[in-house]
């Protein structure tokens, strides 16, 4: 290695593909097919294996471990794969897997995520930009998270779910359920309970459109006339031409194992999700 920022602790590879301004500090360990773009740092103490890419301007931080088999019994070392995007911070003891042949073999994050200490993202998950999981959040296999989500600390989120983009989950939130785009839910096991006001207006949501969301919210999840397949089609009809407003009727519309995250109803059940 002629990089001159390779702590001479660290053991790499000759498999391992690294930039020439990369900075891997003391007693890291990196085998397998890994690339680590350029700018980006590995504090101490990572370890990194597998068929897994890191971006450009990464900061690792120590105790880390990226790339590693998944945590599911059905995987029989099938050469999976890890992509992580660009400018990434990834907090210490956090865990990130490949993906498995029943996933599509991989498992992706986008550019510019926060993931706090001991946060967990298991195989086949697809992260997208923006996204900051807190102090030991945990995704199971399979999950889909968009732009700009916030989960909280210590939620822990059921494979397959979905959660749409700008949604932000409350933290200790045991998530069930797909969360619609723009969502807030929480709970011990987690309800709808509003729209990420808060998320929209710091990323420059005009009043329109979330004066539109809140309509269309209320017009799909607080009345009781119809199903929610029929009231959501009331929404679109009056608020259709608002693409937020359409961000969260396509979602709704999408095909998915799992449910719908909804409001609870008056006794502490979840509201009906008749189609």
């Amino acid at each position: 290695m002629k990089n001159k920022n390779i702590h001479p602790t660290a053991i790499i590879a000759d498999s391992v593909k690294i930039a020439d301004n990369v900075t891997i500090g003391a007693y890291c360990v990196l085998d397998g097919n890994v690339t680590i773009g350029e700018g980006s740092k590995l504090f101490s103490h990572v370890t990194i294996s597998g068929n897994t890419s890191i971006g450009n301007n990464c900061q690792i931080f120590p105790f880390v471990s990226l790339g590693y088999a998944p945590q599911d019994l059905k995987y029989h070392g099938e050469p999976s794969t890890l992509a992580i995007g660009d400018n990434n911070t990834i907090r210490e003891y956090v865990t990130i897997n490949t993906g498995t042949e029943g996933g599509g073999m991989n498992t992706s994050v986008g550019n510019n995520c926060l993931f706090m200490v001991g946060s967990h993202v298991a195989h086949d998950c697809k992260l997208g930009n923006n996204v900051i999981l807190a102090n030991n959040a945990t995704l199971a296999g399979h999950v889909e998270v968009g732009d700009f989500c916030i989960i909280g600390g210590l939620a822990a989120v059921h494979q397959f779910v979905r959660i749409g983009s700008h949604a932000v989950i409350g933290g200790m939130s045991g998530v069930e359920h797909d969360v619609i785009p723009y969502g807030s839910v929480m709970g011990e096991r987690a309800n709808l309970a509003g729209l990420n006001l808060v998320g929209l207006k710091r990323r420059g949501f005009d009043r329109d459109t979330i004066h539109a969301l809140r309509g269309a919210y209320k017009m799909i999840f607080e009345e009781q006339e119809g199903t929610l397949a029929q009231r959501a089609e009331k929404a679109k009809g009056t608020y259709g031409e608002i693409g937020a407003v359409l961000d969260v009727l396509n979602f709704m519309g999408d095909k998915s194992s799992r449910s719908l995250c909804v409001p609870k109803i008056s006794g502490g059940e979840s509201s009906p999700q008749a189609a």
